[in-house]
């Protein structure tokens, strides 16, 4: 049975090297963790490749709850979170427009990413604010890197949906208008 679950993949590494019965065979050890590795490193190029903003951050120190509050912020507005290992996001990073970002990953980074250029910088602005701990490093749009004042300034831009709510407020101002003046001039007539 024990032969079985190895073949499976149902026992992890750690639980094979426990247990005397088992030969540990290492490439297989290196054969898993190299396609694991490609498979992440296909995921994060595809995620980055097509995202039109990613902002790269510290998250040393931030408890679950915070994390899993920047989780829900980040669902909120529209963007994503990715925590993911240095050395495979800098070669992921590589061909895409967001190679100039690789020196960023060092350290405990989390990477914020949108498909537009408001709401990643909008996340993790605000949350810095907020939490300390969390420190934004750097970003970048599809055209290329981008200053902190640069995030902090896209940061302060309405996001598409408050953009929208303030046009329809605009176009229904006028007409507004209009009904309540002419309320007001049958009421004077009827008075």
């Amino acid at each position: 049975m024990l032969a079985a679950a190895v073949e499976s993949d149902c026992l992890t590494p750690n639980e094979l090297a426990g247990n005397a019965n088992v030969k540990l065979n290492n490439s297989w050890r290196q054969v898993v963790n190299r396609e694991e590795k490609a498979e992440l490193l296909s995921l994060v190029n595809g995620l980055v490749s097509g995202a039109e903003s990613v902002v790269v951050s510290h998250y040393r120190g931030l408890t679950v709850a915070e994390i899993s509050e920047l989780r829900n912020k980040a669902r909120e507005l529209g963007a994503e979170l990715r925590v993911t290992k240095n050395r495979i996001t800098r070669l992921a990073l590589k061909g895409t427009n967001f190679e100039e970002l690789s020196d960023l990953f060092t350290g405990p980074t989390i990477m914020a990413y949108a498909n537009d250029p408001i709401s990643a910088c909008k996340l993790c602005v605000e949350f810095a604010k907020a939490n300390e701990k969390f420190v934004v490093v750097g970003g970048g749009l599809s055209s290329g890197k981008l200053s902190m004042a640069d995030i902090e300034r896209l940061a302060t831009i309405p996001s598409m949906d408050e953009l929208r709510a303030k046009i329809i407020g605009l176009l229904q101002a006028p007409g507004a208008a209009l009904a309540r003046v002419t309320k007001a001039y049958s009421e004077k007539e009827a008075a």
